[in-house]
């Protein structure tokens, strides 16, 4: 498994890295939350493996638990968030043109990141 990709609000590793889709094991600490993003060049499928948390999908919050699995279509804004005790653990399959940590759009961020 690859490297930790060490954040504020926890980690991610790179399963998979290919030219049509790129998959991430995200670990999301306790109380701790993604920016609210969107990307232009992907879509993103989050898969919940263990923990619990909220999606929030172009202003609509579903509750994630192990088992669980919500859409982001390319262009909707979404953010994840930890609301357990636990590491909330997704597995993100990301699809489309471009799988670059550039293709973040920054819309709020409470770790002060633009």
């Amino acid at each position: 498994m690859e490297e930790k990709n060490l954040r504020p609000w926890g980690y991610y590793q790179i399963l998979s890295d290919a030219s049509d889709h790129k998959v991430k094991r995200i670990v999301v600490v306790p109380g701790a939350s993604l920016s609210l993003q969107r990307h232009k060049k992907r879509a993103e499928h989050w898969y919940a493996v263990s923990g619990a948390g909220v999606a929030t999908i172009d202003g609509k919050a579903i509750s994630l638990t192990d088992g669980k699995a919500v859409d982001i279509p390319q262009g909707a804004t979404h953010r994840l968030e930890n609301t357990s005790t636990a590491d909330l653990v997704i597995i993100e399959v990301q699809t489309g043109t471009y799988f670059g940590e550039d293709d973040i759009e920054r819309l709020e961020d409470k770790y002060g990141r633009v």
